[in-house]
């Protein structure tokens, strides 16, 4: 049923592409991202790459998508037990896809706001990327809410992307998670 709802919203998206690149510009970007987990008593940073693309309904709206994958990371658990100490290592590894609307001043330096919803997948053990994308519709993928905000700066066509927001993953309860994205940004 997730890779039905998943097509059938790309493709809605990929229908809107040809209205939505006649209004006037199209950006495209890639970034770091960097998020810091929270995930009950663990607190951990992961670091990955990901891209972007909008297309502008207007000078002050655009809608976007964008993909992330933060690979191998390892995590040490450690609990006591009856006196005795246990450690217990696990790799992690985060896959997100989400979309939506950006709001922004016009100029060659815009301050924007967004929100987004899309997927959040926790996968462990997988060191493929190909092979953890392929097990999105499996256990460990959770919706996402994002609001956050930036700035852009550009000379020309050209530009630096900052994004700051709160990536809420819902699992038993909502889960704040900061994440902070900066790439470059082409705009045609």
């Amino acid at each position: 049923m997730r890779k039905i709802s998943l097509f059938v919203a790309l493709a809605a998206l990929l229908m809107l592409a040809p209205a939505l690149y006649a209004q006037d510009h199209v950006e495209v970007g890639v970034f770091a991202d960097w998020t810091r987990l929270s995930t009950g008593n663990i607190d951990k940073n992961y670091v990955g790459v990901g891209g972007r693309v909008g297309f502008n309904v207007n000078r002050h709206a655009t809608i976007e998508a964008e993909g992330t994958w933060d690979p191998n990371r390892a995590i040490t658990f450690v609990s006591n037990t009856g006196g005795v100490l246990n450690t217990y290592s696990t790799d992690l590894h985060l896959v997100n896809f989400m979309a939506g609307p950006k709001f922004q001043t016009s100029g060659p330096v815009r301050i924007f706001a967004t929100v987004k919803g899309g997927l959040l997948n926790f996968n462990y053990g997988n060191n493929s990327f190909t092979s953890q994308v392929n097990g999105v519709p499996d256990g460990g993928t959770h919706g996402v809410l994002y609001p956050g905000g930036g700035l852009e700066a550009y000379l020309g066509p050209i530009g630096l992307r900052v994004d700051v927001g709160d990536e809420i993953y819902f699992s038993n309860g909502a889960h704040n998670n900061l994440k902070v994205s900066a790439g470059p940004t082409f705009r045609f």
